[in-house]
């Protein structure tokens, strides 16, 4: 099995319109993310997969290969599964021994530890999953955060649903204290595809769910294609909002200096 880092990316953010690009610390979010996802030891290539011409020239800028992808895609899933088949070739691996490992851009301290823990994940597991994503056991600060997406997990590791509520319920319990009565999993964001599932994506039906919640995950589960997970010690900061890039700015200026 041949891995490939898909980092899909778009200018027009709706909730932090530009997002990507904006400074962190002397760095576009972008630079970040790309960066990290470089020192991943598994991957045969890190590609930018993006609308935007300009973000092209900075992608390659960095030291990453791009593609160029249409303005139409309705998410970031969608956007590397309409350039698929070159992200095969770029493995040079069959579709189905081909791990596509999509990386949102607004993850500017993403542990490369976790893509290669992705990898070996998959070469763990017989036969090979359809998709994969990490978790991490979430904190009772988080729990009713409709901005953290939380993650159902089953007995056996398998994704249940994906939500902005917090799930499970616990009956007859003070919200305030569910969280001693039940795991909390917090979804990292990123997806280990299979190529062969990724390409299936276009083809999928319309999902209610996914509209209703805004995940695309739930895509994938409404079409009974079945998503594992694994633990990893911690989230990654998403950038989803103002306040988000402001503690982000916050993070990176505590770091040491190179």
């Amino acid at each position: 099995m041949r891995t490939i880092v898909a980092v899909p990316a778009r200018l027009a953010s709706s909730r932090l319109p530009g997002k990507i690009l904006a400074d962190i610390a002397g760095k576009p979010m972008l630079q970040w993310v790309l960066e990290a996802c470089l020192q991943a030891r598994s991957p045969q290539a890190v590609v930018l997969c993006t609308d935007a011409p300009e973000l092209i020239e900075a992608a390659e800028r960095w030291g990453c290969q791009a593609l160029l992808t249409s303005p139409a895609c309705s998410s970031g899933s969608d956007r590397i599964a309409s350039v698929v088949d070159a992200l095969v070739a770029l493995a040079g691996s069959p579709a189905e021994q081909t791990l596509v490992v999509n990386v949102q851009g607004d993850q500017p301290f993403l542990d490369p530890a976790v893509i290669d823990a992705m990898a070996a994940e998959f070469l763990r597991q017989a036969p090979l999953p359809e998709v994969l994503t990490p978790v991490y056991r979430m904190g009772p600060e988080k729990v009713h955060n409709p901005n953290v997406v939380k993650t159902l997990v089953a007995s056996d590791g398998r994704a249940l649903y994906f939500s902005r509520s917090a799930i499970p319920h616990v009956r007859d319990v003070d919200p305030q204290h569910w969280h001693a009565h039940a795991p909390y999993w917090g979804h990292v964001g990123i997806y280990g595809y299979r190529a062969d599932v990724l390409a299936r994506w276009p083809h999928l039906p319309a999902s209610p769910l996914e509209d209703i919640e805004k995940l695309e995950q739930l895509r994938l589960l409404e079409a009974g294609i079945g998503i594992g997970t694994f633990a990893v010690a911690e989230e990654s900061l998403s950038v989803d909002t103002a306040e988000q890039l402001e503690q982000a700015r916050r993070l990176a200026a505590a770091l040491p200096s190179p």
